[in-house]
């Protein structure tokens, strides 16, 4: 099978690389990770403005989905450009309310699916008992909804409030323990069916995330080494660097069609789309890593500074990794459905 990106899909990217490259998002995502949301926030407008938040947003509810391809290609760029705040979350929150919306659950999908994707609410979720869930949300301090299904229940609550803030291993990714409401907005098995639903859709935009982050430090790293010179020549010249730099790229080729045919599989409702996500969330996180590991030892001492903006996209391939299913979980996830 050809996963051949389209002529519109290639547009799309193009227009929305060309408009976070115009943004100067290492400052709005440093900002983010001390706790001040204004630059960040715009950058958040202006990918709403875009259409990204409706990608996975059925037509009824204002969205333009569900579009999986379009989701690839969208949240690929806005991991290329590492914009910060809860997306993937925003990805597994629109499925949930989608998915309880097909089952005959409206009145949620209607409160809150049309705001969404205009970028008027911005939403984030914690799944504890989905593959791949957390019992932390991320980002709770700066959405208007924080949609939680507590492990070993079967009801959806939006959080009353949250526990005190604090970095992952991405200081831009802030997480704090929600705290459930007193009535759930939602319950019973149409609920347990949305949460393995929304967990699907954040694992597959987790991994087009991460293959943009990782893209991105190889593309940095590449630059790097060819006007850094040790001997008299620049580094990238020496064999064992291009080694390196070749076997990571050779890892990030091999992940982007899984991911572009886990798009496919949940584009068509494919009983195994699940087993396809999981098998890009684990490839995507593989090849990340070792990009950021590659971009690290490349660049010497400079790439553990903070200052330097390698660091952005070197923390957010370590806490993506983990996010939404750490890629022993998903392999593990695969087997098991191939297996049934």
């Amino acid at each position: 099978m050809h996963f051949a990106l389209g002529t519109e899909q290639q547009d799309f990217a193009r227009v929305l690389g060309r408009m976070l490259g115009a943004a100067d998002i290492p400052a709005a995502v440093r900002a983010w990770a001390r706790g001040e949301h204004g630059p960040g926030l715009a950058v958040w407008e202006r990918v709403a403005r875009a259409g990204v938040f409706g990608l996975a947003v059925p037509e009824a509810f204002g969205g333009a989905g569900p579009l999986p391809a379009e989701v690839a290609v969208a949240f690929t760029e806005l991991g290329r450009y590492a914009v910060p705040g809860p997306v993937v979350e925003t990805v597994a929150v629109t499925a949930l309310l989608a998915r309880l919306a097909g089952a005959g659950r409206t009145v949620l999908a209607e409160a809150w699916l049309p705001r969404v994707c205009e970028g008027g609410a911005r939403v984030t979720a914690s799944l504890p008992g989905a593959p791949g869930g957390s019992p932390y949300a991320l980002d709770p301090d700066v959405c208007d909804g924080v949609f939680v299904v507590p492990a070993g229940t079967d009801d959806l609550f939006l959080a009353a409030g949250h526990g005190p803030v604090q970095p992952s291993l991405d200081p831009a990714r802030r997480l704090a323990v929600p705290r459930c409401g007193a009535e759930p907005a939602a319950s019973g098995r149409a609920v347990r069916e949305a949460v393995r639903h929304a967990a699907d859709w954040a694992a597959f935009a987790a991994a087009a995330q991460l293959l943009g982050v990782g893209r991105a430090l190889l593309e940095r790293t590449v630059a790097y080494v060819r006007q850094r010179r040790q001997f008299g020549s620049p580094v990238g010249a020496f064999q064992a660097v291009k080694h390196r730099l070749a076997d990571t790229r050779v890892g990030l080729e091999f992940a982007g069609p899984l991911v572009h045919g886990a798009a496919v599989a949940l584009s068509a409702r494919a009983p195994g789309a699940a087993a396809e996500v999981a098998a890009a969330k684990a490839a995507a996180s593989d090849a990340a890593y070792a990009a950021a590991r590659a971009a690290l030892q490349l660049h010497g001492a400079i790439g553990y500074t903070a200052e330097y903006d390698l660091s952005l996209w070197l923390g957010k391939a370590r806490a993506l990794r983990s996010a939404w299913g750490s890629p022993a979980d998903c392999r593990a996830r695969t087997l098991d459905i191939f297996c049934e």
